[in-house]
């Protein structure tokens, strides 16, 4: 079983026509993973809702605590794309209280409600490395994946890149 914990992010965003303006409503977690036929045993907890820009320390401290809480040994969270390298570096020094887990943090550069995301991919991709990558703190992004402290958001080409 894979424990997939929702943090929101552009992952979950969706677009308000009278407004010009995104927001949150509920996960697209659960349609992602039947429209792309997943046959992995995934258990899914909303975290929270919250762009990555307005994450706190308190917001971290709720991801470590509920990857510390799983009983599961591969996660994935869902996570804004701007701040999920500092994420990552909160659940790398809580590592060593978790024992042997791997943890796996993705996202999208757009919002999956606009059809043309790449988040369908990355969640893909996530739950794939999340069962063969060794015990840690890992990004999957755009069909690669990274150690935590080992790579960027390149803002100019909307990528992650190995630093």
């Amino acid at each position: 079983m894979i424990r997939l914990l929702v943090t929101g992010g552009t992952f979950d965003k969706e677009y308000d026509e009278l407004h010009g303006s995104l927001f949150f409503r509920n996960t697209h977690v659960g349609e992602m993973l039947a429209l792309g036929r997943n046959r992995v045993a995934v258990s899914v907890q909303v975290l929270m809702m919250v762009d990555s820009l307005d994450m706190t320390a308190d917001h971290r401290a709720r991801i470590v605590d509920a990857c510390l809480d799983a009983h599961e040994s591969q996660i994935v969270v869902t996570h804004g794309t701007d701040t999920m390298v500092e994420t990552a570096a909160a659940l790398a020094a809580a590592l060593p209280l978790m024992g042997s887990k791997t943890i796996v943090l993705t996202g999208a550069m757009v919002p999956y409600a606009f059809g043309s995301s790449d988040g369908l991919f990355n969640l893909g991709s996530a739950l794939s490395f999340v069962q063969v990558l060794p015990p840690g703190v890992h990004v999957a992004m755009n069909g690669r994946w990274f150690a935590w402290d080992r790579v960027r958001k390149n803002r100019d080409t909307g990528t992650f890149d190995a630093v």
